[in-house]
């Protein structure tokens, strides 16, 4: 088979052995022996379950001993090096500071990504765990992942560097309860150690998951490393066909015979005489046929160097029945001290037709030459078969507009046509200096044999690096050759943490780029009115602020309508009497008869109830608003630049308004309890280590508490932490205020897009901001976004008394009166009580 994505997808980690259980010896203390139980927790890493170690005298005699034995147990590309407590704060150096009970984070730097203990707690699904093999087995069954292992499935798996030792085992539900327990069974089969799984290429196998999308073939390995071989499945899995080849249908009286041929080749490879053409690396071919290709054949011996400068190499290969020849593709592992490779041609013979082929390659595969590729694919001359020309197709990958949605992890992708697939590519030399930054677009080219119509893609990343999880937007393919553009549309996670922790998505095409955009369009749609749907529930009281006109939307007593209303005019606020989807009445807060209406293409006001004056409420990409009438659907509410009621054939295109910006009132007043939205899916949350970051799930942990201070002057407590208080102060912006003047904010509100900017009242011009990996910073005001918050009312507010503002003073001493309370022992019951700004129930808007 040919090499598939999925095997290619790998995590290159080096794990480091188990430290050795020191031997027993005689302590010089009197005290009995007292044994800690300790967990520890990767760090970064919410999905790690954690591993619970025993601590005594005599099972660690020193502390780099227990780093060596959590090195075997939690996976860091570099073992366990650090050891902190839970927010990162303190590092532990010495058994004796390990407390009983306690949790610690693990890491392989001195920097530490704190974790949520409670979710790494919760035991995660297998495949979504990332802990080392252990000597437990998990008894009990585990579910089905989704997308995953749905029905029994055939493996072959080799022994590492002897290929003629393989069994063939079936994949079901009892034997990948886990990966441990996967190893495990292994184990007993192949009736030796398996610690570690290699694709055939060489490339390792980390995970459950990677096993049930492999090719089909593992090399099972115990500590040694990887060991090239002829790792042949062909004849262990046939009749099976690679998805993308022919679909020709052959005879059913002939598929049991051509299912047990085999094709013999000899394989010739000379190698250039240029200066260091010469290669350290593991060269390997692959053979495209009608029916099938082969898997990746690695060329290698045992009577010294291969493809050394000006050197012929041969070979005698044994694949199964490929059918017609029409491509082959070469490449090397690029290791070793020289991995670069300049091939001058290839020569295959087939020993049982009596052909031969001879196909020019002149080209350099390496890393540091011409494209940067270490693989080649040429087609192949066949008499009586059309030959298809080599394409260089455009891949352009767009990552999403989500905070953090960029990734340094290196990326992958796997082409699929009707005629064959090109193979797993590794997307790294592009126009753009940085690859897969947050909102951006990369062009990549890929040069293969002519695929024919393309209809899948596989694209994944391997994990490493810090952040390395993936917002992938869509990826666009041209194809020069048909002048063919094939769309394929993901807007996912590729993120061990988040959506469903998978880090390959198989795509499907759509060349029909309005399609496409449209479906593209219909998503984003529902993300937003999933975001907005909140402003039009049933008795808030609302404004519509119209772009075009710089005013917002007023209903006069005399039933006439305009869009040139000021902020503060009584005429222009409007209450949700009727709600039901995205259907609603707006009816005037000042004349409680007349709500907006649309009547024969008009906006009008009209008597509340009437079918005129339900409108149905339109969600755009840009979180305005579009108000149809729910009885004449087209019909929109529309104004000319002058604000007045128009329809669309009654002024040019560009003359017109119909989109709204919303606003409901009384969102931060005192009391309420708000998200503060960084996108249509993420909001400003506080980390356990105090920290923010603007990637917060639209969850309880990211549920901020406002104290108005004065007018437009609020302070904003977590919810989650009670008198952890967000703050800038010394140049940080994080959750760790105590309710001082660093809290104090002032609000600055944007009409345009009904979002707010928090601004520093201690430091004026500095403003909460996020860089682009979502953690919050300080920041000078600027028209990017990394400033902007679209606050989310969960619970309304209240006024304060009489319509008063307390003074900052007098609100700093409640706060510190509270703490007080709730840190005197001698009065256990005040802990409980509510403060007179939370004790009151929520209003579900502010009636003027």
């Amino acid at each position: 088979m040919s090499e598939t994505p999925s095997t290619s997808f790998s995590m290159v980690r080096r794990i480091s052995s188990e430290g050795q259980l020191p031997s027993p010896r005689q302590l010089g203390i009197t005290q009995p022996v007292v044994a800690k139980r300790i967990s520890f927790y990767k760090s970064g890493d919410p999905q790690f379950g954690g591993v619970r170690v025993v601590l005594n005298p005599r099972s660690f005699k020193t502390f780099d001993a227990l780093l060596d034995n959590l090195s075997g147990k939690v996976p860091l590309p570099f073992g366990v090096r650090n050891i902190s407590t839970p927010r990162g704060r303190h590092s532990i150096t010495r058994l004796e500071e390990l407390e009983d009970g306690q949790s610690y984070l693990c890491s392989h730097g001195r920097k530490v990504q704190p974790v949520d203990l409670d979710k790494a707690r919760r035991r995660p699904r297998p495949w979504l765990s990332s802990r080392a093999l252990s000597t437990h087995v998990q008894r009990g069954p585990a579910p089905a992942a989704p997308g995953m292992l749905r029905a029994p499935r055939r493996l072959v798996v080799f022994r590492n560097g002897d290929p003629k030792t393989r069994r063939a085992i079936v994949l079901n539900r009892r034997v990948t309860q886990s990966f441990e327990v996967f190893l495990q069974y292994l184990t007993q089969v192949m009736q030796r150690p398996v610690t570690k799984l290699y694709a055939t290429d060489g490339r390792k196998v980390p995970s459950l998951q990677a096993v049930i999308l492999s090719s089909g073939a593992v090399v099972a390995a115990g500590r040694e490393p990887f060991k090239p071989g002829n790792y042949d499945i062909q004849k262990y899995l046939l009749p099976a066909r690679l998805p993308g080849i022919s679909r020709r249908v052959y005879p059913k009286g002939n598929a049991r015979s051509e299912s047990r041929k085999s094709g013999n080749w000899k394989v010739s490879i000379i190698t250039s005489d240029l200066p260091n053409a010469g290669t350290s690396s593991q060269i390997y071919i692959i053979l495209y046929g009608q029916h099938r290709s082969s898997a990746p054949i690695y060329l290698y011996g045992t009577d010294g160097a291969r493809f050394q400068d000006g050197h012929e190499d041969t070979f005698t290969i044994t694949v199964g029945d490929i059918g017609t020849l029409f491509k082959i593709r070469v490449g090397h592992t690029n290791s070793g001290l020289s991995p670069s490779w300049h091939c001058k041609e290839i020569k295959l013979w087939d020993l049982n037709a009596g052909r031969q082929f001879h196909i020019p390659v002149q080209r350099w595969l390496a890393r540091d030459q011409e494209d940067g590729e270490v693989c080649r694919e040429f087609p192949v001359l066949n008499k009586g078969w059309p030959i298809l020309p080599v394409t260089v197709y455009e891949v352009h990958v767009a990552t999403g507009e989500l905070w953090n949605a960029g990734t340094v992890a290196n990326v992958y992708i796997a082409v699929y046509g009707e005629k064959g697939d090109t193979g797993s590519r590794q997307l790294f030399r592009s126009k753009s200096t940085l690859n897969f930054l947050r909102g951006q677009v990369d062009s990549f080219l890929l040069e293969a044999v002519h695929l024919g119509n393309l209809y899948k893609i596989v694209i994944a990343h391997d994990g490493l690096g810090p952040g390395n999880g993936w917002f992938l937007d869509d990826v666009v393919i041209k194809d020069p050759t048909t002048n063919c553009e094939y769309t394929f549309f993901c807007h996912r996670w590729l993120d061990q943490g988040e959506d469903d922790g998978k880090i390959v998505r198989e795509l499907y095409a759509r060349n029909n780029s309005i399609l496409s955009a449209r479906q593209k369009l219909e998503v984003i749609r529902k993300e937003t009115w999933a975001a907005e749907s909140w402003k039009f529930r049933k008795g808030n009281t609302l404004q519509f602020y119209n772009r075009l006109t710089g005013g917002f939307v007023r209903l006069h007593p005399d039933s006439t309508v305009d869009a040139v209303g000021e902020k503060t005019d009584k005429y222009g606020l409007f209450d949700v009497i009727f709600n039901k989807g995205n259907v609603c009445i707006f009816q005037s807060h000042e004349l409680r008869h007349l709500s907006l209406a649309l009547d024969n293409g008009f906006v009008t006001g009209m008597a509340s109830g009437g079918a005129s004056t339900e409108m149905r409420v339109l969600s755009q990409p840009n979180r305005c608003a579009l108000l149809e009438s729910a009885r004449v659907p087209g019909h929109l509410v529309i104004f000319d630049r002058h604000g007045k009621i128009t329809n669309e054939s009654s002024a040019g295109y560009a003359d017109l308004s119909k989109e709204f910006v919303v606003f409901v009132k009384g969102v931060l007043l005192n009391s309420a309890v708000v998200l503060l939205a960084t996108s249509l899916c993420q909001a400003l949350c506080l980390q356990p280590d105090g920290s923010c970051t603007g990637v917060g799930k639209l969850s309880e942990k990211s549920y901020w508490r406002v104290h108005k201070i004065s007018s437009r002057i609020c302070m904003f407590e977590s919810v989650k932490n009670a008198r952890m208080f967000l703050r800038i102060k010394d140049g940080r912006c994080d959750g760790a205020g105590i309710g001082d003047s660093d809290c104090h904010f002032k609000i600055k509100k944007n009409l345009r897009n009904a979002c707010i900017s928090l601004e520093s009242v201690k430091s004026p011009g500095l403003f909460v901001g996020l860089r682009s990996d979502g953690q919050a910073k300080p920041v000078v005001y600027t028209e990017n976004g990394s400033v902007f918050f679209y606050p989310q009312v969960i619970k309304f507010g209240r006024e304060n008394p009489s319509g008063m503002s307390v003074t900052p003073s007098q609100e700093e001493e409640k706060i510190l009166e509270s703490r007080n309370q709730q840190e005197m022992p001698s009065e256990p019951e005040a802990r409980g009580a509510p403060s007179p700004s939370t004790a009151h129930g929520f209003h579900l808007c502010l009636r003027a």
